[in-house]
Order: structure tokens, then C-alpha cells, then sequence
């Protein structure tokens, strides 16, 4: 058997009449993964606590637990999402109030409220939003100018010409009882027409909506167990997903875990994810791993290399207008790849930060935005910061220095303002 020991945080060990309301249940299989469902399997089947067993019992015809074909537990759509809404309102039940719920632009067209003002028409603009009020009165406008200019140059040319040429004199209008005389559909129409040429339309401005795609990289490395920082980035990932699936259909967000190698956490599997263990303990390590070979290593390292390169083929294959990468980590990386070999290097070696750096810009010529949080409860004044620093500098993105339990915050205002800016958290 396997021992982990961490920092007590001083609160009190649930016992098992308080351990199952399904808040408390949702706490602990974010907090331990799949070691809580393997400790929940084992209370369900302990015949000395029959209450706890007829709680558990309840869960399964809830829907809240299912059993696999082998009998192992799982959590079922129905808890996840419920997982999902209820992050979501711890989540932004401490956000500040003021914060804009969607994102906004300025756009002629459907897609939003329409809102005050109106734009000239370009080529392209929808016809359907034409402002009609707008448009009549730029045409009535310019026909008055132009009846002013033609009234103008009437009255000159009347000033420099005879009235009389010769023996013939200019002859007067017909009168009305010649005109009558004229068949109707020979007659101009007693209603002047407005004349209407391009520069006179104008269209309804709209507050649009924008769709878009977001990977976000979640650092599942060893240090990652330490303060809650990765069951605070977990409600974080859980909650944002409740927030595109409710408010935002048209938007796609997918979570990428790195640590030795990468790879795309399933929205199922997310509430299971958890940090790898830490298995070596040497003040120096340098491997060379084959890449189909990696998983045999050890996992606790920070392959942000990797994360990004995965995180660039999603964003390939979605059509959003904007694209944008989160990055969550504690520390700087430590494994990158290079050709078919993946290189576990501690301490931080250069080579790692510039094949991070590299694909970090890449991602941003693949039209990217990147924006990084550091989790720094145990890092002022280390190193590690300056990389984050050059991250944002190369990638002209935003970074934000912060806590765990200021994450959600952050992250947030980030994904709905979409607002630039470096931020430290105390």
C-alpha cells in the first residue's frame, strides 16, 4: 500500500453520516478522484455500516452512481452535470458584481439586441437591417441640397440669357388644358420621387455575439497536489464548462491535462482527473524517454511542450471566430519533445523553456490568444515567474499571477471580457 502525505488544512475528517449528501459526495470525488469512487465501492459493500450502505444504495437509483459491466462504479451524465451547475454557482457566487455575461461586440446584423445609432452600409452588410427612417431622410436630405444647387444655377442662366432671340420669343409653359389633354400615363406623377443611390443607406447596429473556441491546459504534475490547487483549477474547468453549455452553445471549450506526456481530458472524466504522483526524488534527473515508450516513465513532470502541441491540433478543427488557450500551471516546464524522444529534465533546463516558448509562439501565428495563470502560493521570488513573464511578452498575451483560491476570478473575468491586461493577486 501506497502512502501520500500532504500539509493538514485543519479541517474536520467527515464521518460517514455526514460524508454523502451528494455536496459533500461531489467534494470528495473531486478531491480524490478515483481513489474516493474505490472507497465509496467498499462502503456500499460493508456490511458492519448498513446506513451508509442504504445512502449509497439511494445514489444508485438516483442516477447519481451506475456500475460498468465489471461492477465498478462510475459517475453517471446526470451527476457530472449536476457536478457542473452547482461549481458553477460557487464559482460565481464570489465573483464581483459588475462583470460582463457574454462576449460582446459592436456589428451590424442579426445575432444580438439591436441598439441605439446607425452605420453607413458597406458592401456585404445585411439588407434586412436596413434603417429605413435613417435612409429617407439622408436621401430627402441630399435631394433638397441638390434641388437647392439645380435652383441656383437656374436662376444664373435665366440672368445671362435674353428673353427674346430675334423675332422668336421662348415659349410658355403649356397650359393646363393642354396638359389635360395628354394621356395619364404620359403625365409625370403629382408625388415627386426620392432619389436613392448607396451612400444613403444605413443600417441598425446590433450587440453581436462572437463565437469561441478555448482549450484549456490544465498542469497535472506532482506539485499541482499541494494548497488544492488542482481541485480548485478542477471546479474552475467544471464550472466553465456549465457556463458554455448554458450561455454560450456556440462556443467549444476542451480540457487538455500535461504532465510527462499530454492528453484531452473527457468531460466525464474530468471530476476524476488528479495529479500525478510524485515517484522520484533525485535532486537531478535527466531521461531520454521514447515517445511510445512514455508512458512507462514517470508522469510527474510538466510537459507544457506537449499541452500546447495538442492544444493547437483541437483549435485546427474548430470554426470559431476567436481561438484562445488557458494555461493553469505552478512551476515552469521540465519535459519538452524533441523528433520521437520525450526529455524528463529536472531542474528546469533551457531546452525545455525554448521548445515551450516556440510553440507558444506558434499557436499565436495559428491565430491563438494565450493567457496564463500562475499559481504561486509557495514561488515569490523564484525563478520560475520570469518565464511566465516571457510567455506573455512572446505571445502578446495576458498573464495573471494569482492563488488557487482566487482562480476562479481570474479565469472567468478572462473568458467572458476577454480583456488584456497582467494582474497580480496577493
Amino acid at each position: 500500500m501506497k502512502y501520500f502525505y500532504g500539509e493538514y488544512d485543519g479541517e474536520e475528517f467527515p464521518t460517514s453520516d455526514k460524508l454523502f449528501g451528494f455536496d459533500q459526495l461531489m467534494q470528495f470525488i473531486l478531491q480524490y478522484g478515483d481513489q474516493a469512487l474505490k472507497a465509496i465501492e467498499q462502503m456500499l459493500n460493508d456490511p458492519k455500516d448498513p446506513a451508509q450502505s442504504e445512502m449509497l444504495e439511494q445514489l444508485l437509483k438516483d442516477g447519481m452512481l451506475d456500475k460498468d459491466g465489471k461492477g465498478k462504479l462510475r459517475l453517471t451524465p446526470r451527476a457530472v452535470t449536476k457536478m457542473q451547475r452547482k461549481a458553477l454557482m460557487e464559482v460565481f457566487a464570489n465573483l464581483r458584481t459588475g462583470q460582463r455575461d457574454g462576449h460582446e461586440k459592436v456589428t451590424p446584423g442579426a445575432g444580438g439586441e439591436r441598439i441605439e445609432g446607425t452605420k453607413a452600409y458597406q458592401y456585404g452588410d445585411p439588407v434586412s437591417e436596413i434603417d429605413l427612417h435613417q435612409t429617407l431622410r439622408n436621401a430627402m436630405g441630399r435631394g433638397e441640397k441638390n434641388k437647392a444647387r439645380r435652383h441656383e444655377g437656374t436662376e444664373a442662366r435665366r440672368e445671362e440669357r435674353p428673353e427674346q432671340v430675334g423675332d422668336e420669343t421662348i415659349p410658355s409653359p403649356a397650359p393646363s388644358s393642354l396638359r389635360a389633354s395628354v394621356p395619364s400615363y404620359l403625365r409625370a406623377s403629382s408625388a415627386p420621387l426620392i432619389p436613392f443611390n448607396e451612400h444613403d443607406l444605413e443600417l441598425h447596429l446590433h450587440e453581436g455575439t462572437t463565437s469561441c473556441s478555448t482549450v484549456v491546459l490544465l498542469d497535472m504534475s506532482g506539485s499541482m497536489m499541494r494548497y488544492g490547487r488542482f481541485l480548485s483549477a478542477k471546479k474552475v474547468a467544471m464550472a466553465m464548462q456549465a457556463l458554455v453549455h448554458s450561455k454560450f452553445p456556440q462556443d467549444s471549450i476542451d480540457f487538455v491535462g500535461f504532465y510527462s506526456g499530454a492528453a484531452k481530458i473527457a468531460e466525464a472524466a474530468l471530476p476524476l482527473a488528479m495529479p500525478k504522483p510524485v515517484t522520484i526524488y533525485d535532486y537531478q534527473v535527466r531521461l531520454k524517454v521514447p515517445l511510445d515508450q512514455l508512458s512507462k516513465a514517470p508522469q510527474h513532470f510538466t510537459n507544457l511542450h506537449m499541452g500546447l502541441q495538442l492544444a493547437r491540433r483541437i483549435l485546427r478543427q474548430r470554426m470559431s471566430e476567436n481561438k484562445q488557450i488557458f494555461i493553469i500551471t505552478d512551476g515552469q516546464p521540465t519535459a519538452h519533445v524533441e523528433g520521437d524522444f520525450c526529455y524528463l529534465l529536472y531542474p528546469p533546463d533551457p531546452r525545455s523553456t525554448v521548445a515551450t516558448l516556440k510553440e507558444a509562439v506558434l499557436a499565436v501565428r495559428d491565430g491563438c490568444r494565450v493567457s496564463t495563470f500562475a499559481l504561486i502560493e509557495d514561488y515569490w521570488g523564484m525563478d520560475w515567474v520570469g518565464f511566465v513573464d516571457q510567455l506573455a511578452k512572446l505571445t502578446k498575451g495576458v498573464a495573471f499571477y494569482t492563488s488557487s483560491g482566487e482562480l476562479a476570478s481570474c479565469i472567468m473575468e478572462s473568458y467572458l471580457s476577454g480583456r488584456k491586461k497582467k494582474t497580480y493577486v496577493a
